[in-house]
């Protein structure tokens, strides 16, 4: 595609990088430029609209727009635009929204640290595993297990822990005391007549099987997010995160759940922990934190964890860590207001009424003829695109169907997420549930699109 010279996206094409990206690519076909938003649509420069059916990138909980929390983030900044937490400082709006997730996390927490994304809070709850076991005097404990396909961020460290090769592949990538363990995709990977049971049965005895492989006594943590957002919003199967701490206590090893995409009302509970009964020592959550609004992340820590932080600050006088901007004020602030918010407008209770028409308005393309498996919980769901669903065969990955379909979406008004041939759904927590139907209007035109595309190169 040519641009007009100094069009706003000639201009993007010759000055900016963009993340998970094609560059080449986007030397010709440039940017689709967003230049306002208003509930759960996004409007481009040309003034389409579309209906932004995952959140942005997860995060966008209260849409895209809002004067009352411009006016805080506007106030704050009069009064305190920014202080650090650095040799004892703080201000006000921190600490109420520290003492607030305290209150409400899912199991008892002592302290929250906080950072500005959630690869910086996965970043930090690596190295507070690694600080807990040097307090124990367990320095050899350095090993951390996560999931294959598994995404906890894109700093080094957080993403040695993503199981995602496509995001380690030219970096080097990922260091050498990351394990990966079993891609939980109960539809993808079950054996013929396996049971959800059986299947989570088997997923906790490769962990197990890894942990012995490379030595309990060196592993210092597990990361699991409760369902898996960038692997394609990969809901557990049944039992699985039961039998997985049960392998975790059996050898001493610390649980953190990487709550960045589940929390605040994601999955039907404030926090995902609560739907799946997840017990972990650290919690990490970002994104709808300050609704997307601010830049901040929280880890929360539980006694155990900070007890050894304590006794390290007696060994070294200073826990040696930290942000310029964690705990910034305007971002603090905003994101207290956005729990108010939340509290205001019920959001769980929302989240539990809206969460099943979602999953029957998508669910109704479990008979499409190019979708395979369609589930989910609460306001995040997954369709996983099938070039034979009974015999669960998947179409060539040179075909790009995903991507077809993906792209078929946003000529319809429909943005969405694509991971390989699997659409992923996770809309606004203020979406109604007349845009729903009109959600799953638009993604019926473009599968259609597709399949009719599909038809007509005899591919299906």
């Amino acid at each position: 595609m040519t641009y007009i010279p100094n069009s706003i996206e000639a201009r993007d094409i010759a000055s900016l990088v963009h993340m998970q990206t094609n560059l080449r690519k986007h030397q010709t076909e440039g940017p689709l430029v967003i230049t306002r938003g208003e509930g759960c649509r996004i409007f481009d420069n040309a003034g389409r609209d579309y209906i932004e059916a995952v959140a942005g990138l997860w995060c966008a909980a209260l849409g895209f727009g809002s004067e009352r929390l411009a006016k805080i983030a506007y106030e704050q900044m009069r009064s305190l635009g920014y202080y650090h937490l650095y040799r004892h400082r703080s201000n006000e709006p921190v600490i109420e929204l520290a003492e607030k997730l305290i209150e409400i996390a899912p199991v008892p927490m002592a302290r929250a640290i906080f950072q500005c994304s959630g690869s910086e809070a996965n970043d930090t709850a690596i190295k507070l595993a690694w600080y807990y076991w040097h307090a124990q005097g367990q320095s050899q404990r350095t090993k951390v297990i996560a999931r294959h396909m598994a995404y906890h961020g894109n700093t080094c460290a957080a993403v040695s822990l993503s199981g995602k090769p496509d995001m380690h592949a030219g970096f080097g990538l990922p260091f050498a005391n990351f394990k990966h363990t079993e891609f939980p995709h109960y539809y993808r990977r079950h054996e013929p007549g396996e049971s959800e049971e059986e299947f989570s049965t088997r997923m906790a005895e490769a962990l197990d099987s890894l942990i012995q492989a490379e030595g309990p006594e060196t592993i210092a943590a597990f990361f699991a997010e409760p369902v898996m957002g960038a692997g394609g919003a990969i809901t557990p199967p049944a039992g699985y995160f039961a039998k997985v701490q049960a392998v975790l206590k059996k050898y001493d090893i610390l649980f953190v759940a990487d709550e960045v995409i589940c929390g605040f009302a994601r999955t039907g509970e404030i926090w995902g922990c609560q739907t799946y009964g997840i017990e972990p020592d650290m919690i990490s959550s970002a994104k709808a934190l300050s609704a997307a609004m601010q830049p901040i992340s929280a880890v929360l820590i539980n006694e155990r964890v900070h007890k050894a932080m304590l006794e390290q600050s007696d060994r070294f006088g200073n826990f040696a860590h930290g942000y310029t901007y964690a705990g910034h004020p305007v971002a603090a602030a905003v994101a207290l207001e956005v729990q108010k918010i939340y509290a205001e407008i019920d959001i769980v209770a929302r989240a539990k009424r809206l969460g099943p028409v979602l999953q029957s308005a998508l669910g109704r393309f479990r008979d499409h003829p190019i979708v395979g498996d369609v589930r989910g919980t609460g306001l995040i769901l997954g369709m996983e695109l099938m070039r034979d669903k009974a015999k669960r065969l998947p179409f060539d990955p040179a075909l790009g169907v995903g991507t077809r379909a993906g792209a078929a979406a946003q000529r319809h008004g429909l943005i969405l997420r694509v991971v390989g041939d699997r659409l992923v759904f996770a809309p606004p927590l203020i979406i109604e549930a007349q845009e729903i139907e009109e959600i799953a209007d638009r993604l019926g035109r473009a599968l259609d699109d597709v399949a009719g595309e599909l038809e007509r190169e005899g591919r299906r």
